[in-house]
């Protein structure tokens, strides 16, 4: 069984690199409210590795990520 998520916002960071998305990351999440969830799609392989580090420090919940040819989409709960 597969869970669907629904995004509270979308954020296509497309190729853009992990130091400039976090960062970008950090503002985004400021717009949500606690327990929205923020889609991010990445073509960035570096964020496979380093975003659930991130999602632990920043005490988010990273739901999920689901990969399609290049790009990765992640689901994050802002806690």
């Amino acid at each position: 069984m597969s869970l669907q998520y629904v995004p509270d916002l979308i954020y296509d960071a497309g190729k853009t690199g992990y130091e400039e998305l976090v960062m970008n990351l950090s503002f985004t999440m400021k717009k949500l409210n606690k327990g929205h969830i923020l889609e991010i799609i990445s073509t960035e392989p570096r964020v496979k590795e380093k975003l659930p580090f991130w999602c632990r420090t920043e005490t988010h919940l990273l739901l999920d990520r689901k990969d399609f040819g290049e790009s990765s989409y992640y689901y994050i709960e802002k806690r």
